[in-house]
């Protein structure tokens, strides 16, 4: 398991000269890279030393042991913590999600159920906007469609970290789970009798492309311009504004009106597009391989329902997973970690599981 250890530690020792070069900075790019990759080893560096360190203290006490039983306690609670620090280096060294330090568009819309749908998407969308809050990421509302009632019918918002996070701690590392069809219980605004419904929202989590990932042909887009409308139709602006740009060869469309100008609005939509289709692109590679990055918890199908919302339970369940908790109140102020950790910690099973 660990013959390719000794290779990453050349590697890590070779980037941390690379990365002191003031050279390799005056290229951000590449330097950013090359600080993911770098931190990314570090943490593989420092668990083969704490597990190659664990394993000497080991055999030091079966020594022992066999001159003082005294020592035997300290041998089983090595043996222990070395089983621990196998598991994790084993997780490390499987084959990551390529694009976990990446940021993300989060794609919000609302489903069947009218207003009280769009009414959901907004509670959805100031969930993320908190959880985002809480860990110190940037958000940047890109497009939103709002509803009467002050909901979305559909919004698009971008989620960036600050500097380089920390390996599996990274924007789509953590928000890769969210998509799917998110269903809600409770009783709507629009509801006079205080009958319960339920009804959707759709999200969709695309890692953010950069201009290396994905080359567009301009030949192969249809820009089209159209002028900017508010709920229930009214004007927001008096000229022709708003951007549709439709991918020909994939059938793609996006749309943005959000911004003042239509420079503005292209620019925006041009982000949508990249990253839908790097996504597009991922998928099919995914498709070939037959792996469906080797993830139980996550599918290529985003239609599945993967998590309910019970209002008059304070109700919080993931279906892919198993997860249930009481505290719906705090998860929709933000406090997801629990409900994202319990997918992470499944598709880290499902990793382990399928490299043996």
């Amino acid at each position: 398991m660990f013959e390719a250890v000794e290779e990453l530690i050349g590697e890590h020792a070779d980037l941390e000269r690379r990365l002191a070069d003031p050279a390799i900075h005056a290229d951000q790019a590449t330097a950013r890279r090359l600080s993911r990759r770098y931190a990314e080893l570090t943490t593989l560096v420092t668990a083969y030393r704490s597990w190659k360190e664990c394993g000497e203290d080991l055999e030091a006490a079966r020594e022992l042991a066999t001159e003082d039983p005294d020592f035997a306690s300290e041998v089983k609670e090595l043996g222990a913590r070395r089983e621990e620090l196998t598991d994790e280096l084993r997780l490390l060294l499987v084959p990551r999600d390529p694009s976990d330090d990446k940021d993300v568009i989060l794609e919000i819309k609302a489903g069947e159920g009218g207003e009280e749908s769009a009414l959901f998407a907004g509670d959805l969308l100031r969930m993320y906007l908190r959880y985002a809050e809480r860990l110190g990421w940037q958000t940047e509302l890109i497009d939103g469609n709002e509803s009467d009632l002050g909901g979305y019918k559909d919004v698009s918002v971008a989620v960036k970290t600050r500097g380089t996070p920390p390996p599996g701690q990274g924007v789509w590392a953590r928000l890769k789970f969210e998509g799917g069809v998110h269903r809600v219980q409770r009783v709507p605004a629009t509801e006079s009798q205080g009958r319960i419904h339920t009804s959707a929202a759709g999200v969709l989590v695309l890692p953010e492309a950069e201009d290396v990932d994905v080359e567009i042909n301009p030949n192969d887009l249809r820009v089209d311009v159209y002028r900017s409308s508010g709920p229930g139709g009214q004007s927001v602006n008096t000229t022709d504004s708003a951007v549709r740009i439709t991918h020909l060869p994939t059938g793609i469309v996006v749309s943005c009106q959000n911004e003042k100008s239509q420079l503005q609005n292209k620019d925006q939509a041009m982000r949508i597009l990249r990253a839908r289709l790097l996504a597009a692109a991922q998928e099919e590679a995914d498709r070939e391989a037959a792996d469906a990055r080797r993830s139980q918890v996550r599918t290529v199908d985003r239609s599945e329902r993967v998590r309910t919302y019970n209002y008059p339970e304070n109700r919080i369940s993931d279906h892919r997973v198993g997860f249930k908790a009481y505290n719906l109140d705090q998860v929709l102020d933000g406090d997801l970690d629990a409900v994202i950790q319990a997918c992470v910690d499944a598709d880290s099973a499902a990793r382990l599981a399928a490299a043996g």
